[in-house]
């Protein structure tokens, strides 16, 4: 079938209008889901936060007790760490720390950690990774309950040489 040299301008006419449309649909369902995805997002943290603090009792907004901190020395990173901070009355209970692990195997696992005011780990729990379904993904407390095995150390207990994956001579079982 020949083609006329009328029909590509026509075509090509025909993909933008196309393209154009679906462009618009598609910005529009965003704006129309963005709040809804925003409360989504924010329930989501919320429930994770209170999963890490476990049994500590805390009666502040943990989500606006949120603080930025930057400091290499604690954390080998200069990058922010977001801190939750939970209060009991105005004294501090614990703190939730949103880390990276940033040699998972497909590439950096974003983490909430909860420690205690008296340094105990509260809990750990993912909240971001790209590791293999079926494999990599038992890092998920939905998955397996690999990620508790974090919960009631401190940093010293077991010691500071230890914190690494028992194939590398260290105390915790890796996935």
């Amino acid at each position: 079938m020949a083609t006329t040299k009328r029909s590509k301008p026509v075509a090509v006419m025909f993909m933008t209008l196309v393209a154009g449309v679906a462009g618009g649909l598609i910005t529009f369902s965003h704006e129309l889901s963005r709040e809804r995805i925003a409360a989504n997002q924010r329930e989501r943290l919320l429930t994770t936060l209170h999963e890490v603090l476990g049994s500590v009792e805390f009666d502040n907004d943990i989500e606006a007790s949120r603080r930025t901190i930057i400091t290499r020395e604690r954390f080998g990173t200069g990058d922010p760490i977001e801190v939750y901070l939970a209060m009991k009355g105005l004294e501090p209970v614990a703190a939730v720390f949103s880390v990276i692990a940033p040699r998972g195997y497909n590439g950096p696992i974003q983490l909430l950690v909860g420690v205690a005011l008296d340094g105990q780990v509260t809990a750990v729990r993912v909240t971001a990774h790209r590791e293999t379904p079926g494999l990599g993904d038992a890092i998920e407390i939905g998955k397996s309950p690999w990620i508790t095995g974090f919960s009631g150390t401190r940093l010293g207990e077991p010691p500071l040489a230890d914190w690494q994956v028992a194939k590398d001579g260290g105390f915790f079982d890796a996935i």
